[in-house]
């Protein structure tokens, strides 16, 4: 058998030998790859996420508008439901009979859009009974009234306004326009003097204080006290 030279055993472990290891700039190469898809993948993912919280923020946002839109023609329909009186003594606050009394609602919303109520004085004040607000002064119609204050007890109870009730004459609004009423105590069969189209539901205590001022012999007070502004509301 022939002998290997020294010089042929080197070359063939040479040979054997596969490579020492990879580079580092193949390293590297692969690392910026890996780097590169990495962010791809989370960019991809990020603009997804967001937008896919924008159309639901979307879609909420329409929906509520729609239902702000809904809302707000049901109340141009319906009309307000609330009246907030600001007088020189505070604030009452009624609502109106918009179901039992629509046209005498109406009208009184129409007049509060004019501001016909702004400066109106109470120049009918009667302790027990009601308090007047208009702008046309009668002091001849003031006695059928107290008449009718002092000897309600012998009226008919079927028919009554309670205490707080708010209304208008049922004459014809004509020259001084609508008038209030606020009826300070249960006032029996009323009915066919007042159309009664709301109610006090805050401020019996301003209606009270109004009640208590001083008068003289025609019941009116003897220091003015006056409607400042009606404000018209949907809700309370």
């Amino acid at each position: 058998m022939a002998k290997i030279k020294p010089q042929a055993l080197l070359l063939q472990s040479k040979k054997k030998k596969g490579p020492s290891g990879i580079s580092v700039p193949t390293i590297m190469l692969y690392g910026l790859i890996v780097a590169v898809m990495m962010f791809f993948l989370f960019a991809t993912y990020r603009h997804w996420s967001r937008r896919s919280m924008i159309q639901t923020q979307d879609d909420l946002s329409s929906t509520e508008g729609e239902n702000m839109f809904i809302e707000h023609k049901r109340s141009d329909v319906n009309g307000p439901t609330y009246a907030s009186i600001t007088t020189s003594k505070g604030l009452i606050t009624v609502e109106l009979y918009k179901d039992g009394s629509p046209d005498i609602v109406d009208e009184f919303v129409d007049f509060c859009q004019k501001g016909h109520f702004k400066g109106m004085r109470f120049n009918r004040v009667i302790k027990h009974f009601v308090i007047h607000g208009s702008k046309v002064d009668k002091p001849e119609g003031t006695e059928d009234w107290t008449s009718r204050g002092k000897h309600y007890s012998r009226l008919d109870t079927s028919l009554k306004h309670e205490a707080f009730m708010l209304g208008t004459s049922k004459t014809n609004h004509e020259g001084g326009g609508f008038d209030l009423f606020i009826t300070t105590a249960p006032i029996p069969d009323l009915n066919d003097k007042i159309n009664v189209f709301g109610r006090v539901i805050k401020g019996e205590d301003i209606v009270q204080e109004i009640e208590e001022v001083d008068t003289d012999d025609h019941y009116r007070p003897k220091t003015p006290v006056q409607i400042n502004e009606v404000t018209l509301k949907y809700s309370i």
